[in-house]
């Protein structure tokens, strides 16, 4: 069984930034990929990065040159660098992902509210 642990969501103001990490842990944990989705109030949760084990990325085009998404595979561990955050990227981000033997695992979720 695989835990995910997930942190770094808060209220942040317009133009501001913050850093989500997310780590997945247990005996056979290490991920094949993992990604941050978000879901706004009203909306269909959407993906906002996702990285492999082998470095390979992928953004939400509305993200794009503002979220950097990186991993630290020793700590088995995906960071989420949110920059110039709008009102937009207001919503619950989850971690999810699958280990290499495809294992699918998720975490609880973080608010993340940007205000105006």
């Amino acid at each position: 069984q695989v835990q995910v642990a997930e942190s770094g969501g808060g209220s942040v103001q317009a133009g501001g930034s913050l850093r989500l990490s997310c780590t997945a842990s247990g005996s056979g944990a290490s991920f094949g990929h993992m990604g941050w989705y978000r879901q706004a109030p009203g909306k269909q949760r959407e993906a906002v990065a996702v990285i492999t084990d082998e470095g390979m990325t992928n953004y939400a085009t509305s993200v794009k040159g503002r979220f950097t998404i990186s991993s630290d595979y020793a700590k088995n561990t995906v960071y989420l660098q949110m920059n110039n955050l709008s009102p937009e990227d207001t919503g619950v981000y989850s971690c999810l992902g699958a280990t290499r033997a495809g294992v699918a695992f998720a975490g609880q979720g973080t608010q993340v509210t940007v205000s105006s």
